[in-house]
């Protein structure tokens, strides 16, 4: 495929030969590996093991150094528009505003988008519905839990209607009932709506058996593939013991990472 052209089923993502380095310290080595439509994929590995890197590579918060990623067939260095408004973001870090309503941070978040007030107010009333919290719609951000900022957030990721939807460790200092409910929710997304999805986390039990997944390692990727896949190629019994011999078998030549 040409720089720039779309073909007629292009993957969800695609990311081939990609490296990135923080001046001598290698991050990623050659990170290759695609996701289908409709699917949801996870990317898993410790922390430290370039997610967040490869995460800031694929929403163009770094540029890309090497390598190619491309979003629905369109280049994320050469045609940026096209590629990023396909793409909802859900960051490991809050970035809602704590100080601003629920209705309030989606409406902003709307007008960045170029969404008219009217049109913007109708999809947040329809994703606040969705994630069960239309009566925190006029409450302070600062008063929801921390599960309900992210359900918030995912809600925000949304609103422009993209067609992948990309998480960075979404998880991270919830309790298990809110794990559950966020991953629920993200999964029904894939299921009826067909919104392709890239979960990255460090926690084994997040992946399911009907998942693939992208086993990241000290900047590389060690292996990719259905889950079903990866356990038998590996002799393992499940995924936890696939993932603990992947990377203990390349503990020894893989590259010093970066988060």
């Amino acid at each position: 495929m040409m720089h720039g052209t779309i073909v007629e089923h292009p993957p969800a993502l695609s990311v081939e030969d990609v490296g990135h380095s923080y001046g001598a310290r290698p991050a990623l080595d050659d990170v290759t590996f695609a996701i289908a439509p409709s699917t949801f994929s996870v990317l898993l590995g410790l922390n430290g093991a370039g997610k967040s890197t490869l995460f800031s590579l694929i929403t163009r918060l770094y540029g890309t150094q090497r390598g190619r990623i491309s979003i629905f067939g369109y280049d994320v260095s050469r045609t940026p528009g096209d590629a990023l408004r396909l793409i909802g973001v859900v960051f490991q870090s809050r970035t809602l505003d704590l100080d601003l309503s629920v209705m309030q941070n989606l409406m902003y978040h709307a007008a960045l988008h170029g969404i008219g007030k009217r049109e913007a107010r109708w999809r947040a009333n329809d994703v606040l519905a969705r994630i069960a919290l239309t009566d925190r719609a006029a409450d302070k951000v600062r008063t929801l839990s921390g599960g309900q900022m992210r359900r918030v957030e995912i809600a925000r990721a949304l609103l422009h209607r993209p067609r992948l939807l990309v998480l960075d460790e979404p998880t991270v200092g919830l309790d298990v009932r809110s794990r559950a409910d966020i991953l629920g929710h993200v999964r029904t997304l894939v299921a009826e709506d067909g919104v392709s999805v890239l979960w990255a986390t460090h926690l084994i039990d997040e992946v399911a058996d009907g998942d693939n997944v992208v086993v990241l390692h000290r900047g590389r990727v060690l292996t990719h593939g259905p889950v079903a896949r990866v356990v038998k190629e590996t002799g393992a019994a499940d995924m936890s013991g696939a993932f603990a011999q992947l990377t203990a078998l390349s503990a020894s030549d893989a590259p010093t990472e970066a988060a």
